[in-house]
């Protein structure tokens, strides 16, 4: 049996009452802890000019799916939906990561399956987290069969993998055949999109809500009649021979449902790339000896971070120049954890990069490379005024499967960002809807719970209303008639078929 036999099969057969205690627990964490990023991520930029530019050529008014920082006034295509609340879960790097592949495994595959289970209700909260640890089994061991060359020659993983994991997903809720679901495969794995040249802009995000548009398109075509490889995966030109230099996908496989990747999936308590976590802990932690030794921050001399050079590929900026730069520099994350004893998504905006304070600490700070150290640890120190030298080693970050975030974080997480958006009781009520996903007789019902109007206040950040409809005549089209509109286009078209049949 080949590679993309077996994952079909597999994914096929999975039942819920396959899925183990912790397993479930996992699923539950992984698409709650999605939820808020993609309520939180509104304050961002990218998702609403996303919805704005799908409006240009999405006239249709009855919409069936959310977009999750919006009230429930607010419905759209499934099409753009996934597109809109991928980029949203992304955009503030505050997902959730495995951490193997360094794959945000819920982003593409929650994004395409909540569009799909709006549109295609009702959908269970069983079936929906069934579906859901299939496409997450699926990216994440693909993911492993072709790491770490496959994201070393510069893919963005969460991309590649993520668009064949939410075909799996949305072909599961489906019911498509072996022959179908093997053919989806195939369709989402010639849509590989994703390179890290884009880390630290807009795109970087667009790579999530486009994976999640990809796999949901493939399920719907194949559902269709439209026709594929069925062994996309292992052929000579297919998706693991191009796409890397080294792949072992069919022994891999052979580990589906024995050994479970959502397992380890964990959680990220700082909005960045997830490779200078342990920087922030270790400055947050030194911050806090200074405190204790009576020693001002604004006294810092010299700062050091003994880092794997993996660090450096990745998070190397310098001089960063904007908030979503600001969360590829190690060299950022250090100075705001020693200056506010915290990383949140306040303090990777532009406005705090261009803080003197913060920008001139950055300066003090700098990297020694050491090929030792493994990526998920540092040695950190900090040299005073005085003369005073301060050292922290850190290899049990916060996030990480010897530290895992708690549940009590982890809703702090989840209301913290989506309050910003959406107000606190808000965030709240979808906190809680999402929660107890597993208990819903019908997904799209959740939205109601934490529809605008209902609440006692008008939220913080803002009125509470969430995100707004675009607008005719709102701006910014002029750039946008370009060539990949022209296949978005015909997308869109192809789903708004779906739904009127």
């Amino acid at each position: 049996m080949n590679a993309t036999q077996k994952l079909a099969t597999w994914a096929l057969a999975l039942q819920y009452a396959n899925l183990t205690d912790p397993v479930k627990d996992a699923a539950v964490k992984s698409i709650y802890n999605w939820a808020g990023c993609a309520i939180g991520g509104y304050h961002q930029p990218a998702p609403s000019i996303a919805l704005e530019t799908s409006s240009i050529w999405n006239t249709n008014s009855s919409g069936s799916s959310s977009i999750l920082a919006s009230n429930d006034s607010i419905l759209v295509d499934p099409y753009t939906a996934a597109l809109v609340n991928g980029i949203a879960s992304h955009v503030d790097d505050y997902d959730d990561t495995h951490l193997e592949t360094v794959i945000h495994p819920a982003g593409p595959i929650a994004s395409a399956l909540l569009a799909i289970s709006e549109w295609q209700g009702p959908i269970t909260g069983t079936d929906f987290l069934t579906a859901f640890v299939a496409g997450v089994e699926a990216e994440c061991k693909l993911g492993i069969s072709v790491s770490p060359e496959h994201y070393a020659i510069g893919w963005h993983i969460t991309s590649t993998t993520g668009s064949i994991g939410a075909a799996v997903a949305v072909g599961k809720l489906l019911n498509l055949d072996e022959s179908q679901m093997r053919q989806a495969i195939g369709i989402a794995s010639t849509q590989v999109i994703g390179m890290q040249e884009f880390f630290g802009s807009d795109t970087k995000s667009f790579h999530i809500g486009r994976a999640a548009q990809s796999g949901m398109l493939a399920a719907l075509l194949v559902s269709n009649g439209f026709t594929s490889s069925e062994g996309a995966l292992e052929a000579k030109y297919g998706w693991t021979h191009v796409a890397s230099t080294r792949e072992n996908t069919t022994d891999v496989f052979d580990s589906l449902g024995e050994t479970w990747e959502i397992s380890k999936n964990t959680f990220k308590p700082f909005p960045c790339g997830i490779v200078i976590h342990p920087t922030i802990d270790a400055c947050i932690r030194l911050r806090q000896d200074a405190l204790d030794q009576n020693l001002s921050i604004a006294d810092i001399s010299a700062v050091d971070a003994r880092v794997n050079p993996y660090v450096l590929t990745l998070t190397g900026k310098r001089d960063p120049q904007t908030g979503l730069e600001a969360k590829f520099s190690v060299y950022h994350a250090a100075a705001v954890g020693l200056l506010y004893g915290r990383a949140t998504p306040s303090e990777f905006t532009d406005e705090v990069v261009h803080n003197d304070t913060v920008m001139a600490l950055r300066d003090k700070v700098g990297t020694t490379v050491d090929d030792t150290v493994p990526r998920d640890q540092v040695y950190l120190s900090a040299r005073f005024a005085d003369g005073t030298n301060l050292t922290r080693y850190v290899n049990d970050t916060l996030g990480s499967l010897t530290n895992p975030m708690t549940v009590e974080q982890l809703r702090d997480k989840f209301l913290q960002q989506a309050a910003i958006v959406v107000g606190a009781e808000r965030a709240q009520r979808a906190y809680d809807a999402f929660r107890g996903i597993e208990g819903s007789s019908d997904v799209a019902g959740l939205r109601l719970e934490f529809a605008a109007g209902n609440e006692s206040e008008s939220g913080a950040g803002g009125d509470g209303g969430g995100a707004q409809p675009a607008t005719e005549g709102s701006g910014g089209s002029t750039m946008l008639l370009a060539t990949p509109l022209v296949w978005s286009t015909l997308a869109v078209m192809l789903v708004s078929a779906f739904l009127s049949t």
